[in-house]
């Protein structure tokens, strides 16, 4: 069974907002980043306290739950004598996870005692629920795919059902009915641990219907037989650059979408608020492991490694989504069990409790961390891949530009009901309220890093429409609640950002959802006004009528609520 371990709260300040003559729950106007960073760029920002990490996610009450992780160890990574806890180090058998619609936790497959790759002796086939539902059932899939079926690739889909792929296999899942539907294999390359591809749910939008497109980016062609062959030389093994997706509710195949720049195995894809999504971290040989073989470099199973990020565009047309304009590179190898997420401004930080260095309000720039492809602690000047302990952050291309600092941002988003209302003064617009045009609200979770993935990360951007003033150059954004259905973004906390000529505000957390375990209150969406920008002459005209007071801010009443903060997964 996999043990738990429930993490740190944070507390938030918020306010009381009247808006149309009614009090709603609502958070500050987000302020902007207290500093500067070099664009395109990492920055060193001092030392972590781990250097690897296991599983887990964010369950629809605002807790964290870390999921197993390695057989219990002893110095030099040898078994323990108790694998029941207990000195040196308290670490049993680790899963993945996923959130389901009632904000419960779905934990599947995984291993009884680690390793490269799983085995019959070990195998765990299964998946359960936390809290606890029963018994763990058998997952057909499992059985099928060994020995690379260790952590594998699940999101809950908008239909209700998982999509879960393992080895070279894909399938549909509906686990209330426990019925398997196969989708066709994945093409050209294993993207499960430890051939490790960089995978993501492409942004759910209302010009896609919240349609959900997965996207998987590079692992490695290994075929079933080889993964225990003696005689392959791991190190030696070229990672892919193949990405496909699939949009499994519509369309049980693959399709190919542009390749990466160059090969690369335990690579991170992160969400950025303007839609990008960030690749970083990995090699361009071998793949996650490590072991004590004369091949290994050191001990590490990969070479090579990417130290050049690049930048993937949904939006763009075929041939141009990828790019590394104004890129810079990184510094620090970021091999097995580094770590990637978003981050949102100073008071999320907080809950990274194991950066020493300073670290108050870094709005939308991403924390790097981690790298041991080794059996325990190894530095040293000859360690080629060594436990690493710097941390980075990437400073995406809009982090220095004056940020939104919008007001009305509810406290808590819901499955449909009222539309709310969020206002944007010139400064906001950037000076023209034709910018409103372009405006949008995005609700991310940013997820739980581990092993190449971000357990639970979406990104779901809110319908919205606009009244603009084109004598004050502000502007009202009417924005609707979630879509009635839980599956399209599980309960439980999230980012909010706001973006306007493709700069984000700094992001602040809210509850989606009812911030309670159990079935989710679902209403019908409210009707959203028709869009118009308000000529200069009308506005003048009309100073009694909404038009002349898009801008006014809110009167604000403090308040304070307690929210869990982001993780990476330890």
């Amino acid at each position: 069974m996999a043990t738990t371990t429930l993490l740190l709260f944070l507390t938030i300040p918020l306010l009381a907002v009247l808006v149309s003559g009614q009090t709603v729950s609502s958070i500050p106007s987000p302020g902007q980043p207290s500093r500067v960073g070099p664009l395109g760029q990492f920055e060193i920002i001092g030392d972590s306290l781990v250097s690897a990490q296991q599983g887990g996610n964010v369950m629809g009450n605002g807790t964290w739950v870390n999921v197993g992780g390695n057989q219990a160890v002893t110095y030099g990574g040898a078994a323990a004598v108790s694998q029941n806890g207990g000195g040196p180090y308290d670490d049993p058998d680790g899963r993945q996870s996923e959130t389901l619609e009632d904000g419960t936790l779905i934990i599947l497959g995984g291993c009884r005692n680690g390793g490269y790759v799983n085995s019959a002796n070990q195998d765990n086939p299964t998946y359960e629920f936390f809290p606890p539902k029963g018994a763990p059932i058998t997952l057909p899939i499992l059985q099928r795919t060994l020995p690379a079926n260790l952590f594998p690739l699940t999101w809950l889909l908008p239909s209700g059902r998982l999509f879960i792929q393992s080895n070279w296999e894909t399938v549909l899942y509906d686990y209330k009915k426990q019925k398997e539907t196969p989708l066709d294999d994945i093409p050209d390359a294993v993207r499960v641990y430890p051939a490790s591809a960089g995978t993501v749910m492409l942004p759910l939008t209302p010009a896609n219907n919240w349609t959900a497109t997965i996207l998987f980016c590079g692992g490695s062609n290994v075929k079933t037989n080889q993964w225990l062959d003696p005689d392959w030389i791991i190190p030696k093994h070229p990672a892919s650059t193949s990405c496909v997706r699939i949009t499994p509710d519509i369309s049980q195949s693959y399709v190919h979408d542009d390749p990466l720049p160059e090969q690369r195995s335990m690579g991170n894809l992160i969400f950025l608020p303007d839609g990008k999504i960030l690749c970083l971290n990995g090699a361009k040989m071998g793949t996650a492991g490590y072991g004590n073989q004369s091949w290994a470099i050191g001990m590490s199973y990969a070479d090579s490694p990417v130290l050049v990020p690049a930048i993937y565009d949904p939006a763009a047309s075929a041939g141009r989504r990828w790019s590394r304009d104004g890129l810079g590179i990184s510094k620090i190898p970021r091999m097995y069990h580094s770590s990637a997420v978003l981050l949102p401004d100073g008071e999320c930080l907080v809950v990274y409790a194991f950066i020493s260095s300073d670290v108050d309000r870094h709005a939308g720039s991403v924390f790097v961390s981690g790298s041991n492809p080794n059996s325990d602690y190894n530095v040293g000047p000859d360690i080629k891949y060594p436990t690493e302990y710097r941390s980075e952050r990437f400073y995406p291309s809009y982090y220095n530009s004056r940020r939104p600092q919008p007001v009305g941002i509810p406290s808590q988003l819901n499955y449909g009901g009222p539309s709310f209302n969020i206002s944007l003064d010139s400064n906001d617009l950037f000076g023209d309220v034709n910018n409103v045009r372009n405006a949008t609200v995005v609700v991310i979770r940013p997820g739980f890093s581990t092993h190449s993935m971000n357990m639970g990360q979406r990104f779901v951007q809110l319908e919205n429409t606009f009244i603009g003033s084109a004598s004050s150059n502000t502007a009202v954004l009417h924005v609707s609640q979630l879509p009635p259905n839980p599956a399209i973004l599980a309960p439980g906390p999230a980012l909010v950002f706001v973006v306007v000529n493709g700069v984000p505000s700094v992001g602040v957390q809210v509850m989606v959802g009812s911030g309670n375990l159990g079935k989710q209150d679902i209403s019908p969406i409210g009707d959203l006004p028709q869009s118009n920008v308000a000529p200069a002459d009308v506005a003048h005209a009309k100073t009694d009528n909404a038009a002349s007071r898009v801008g006014q801010r809110p009167q604000l009443v403090f308040g304070v609520i307690g929210l869990l903060g982001w993780v990476v997964g330890m």
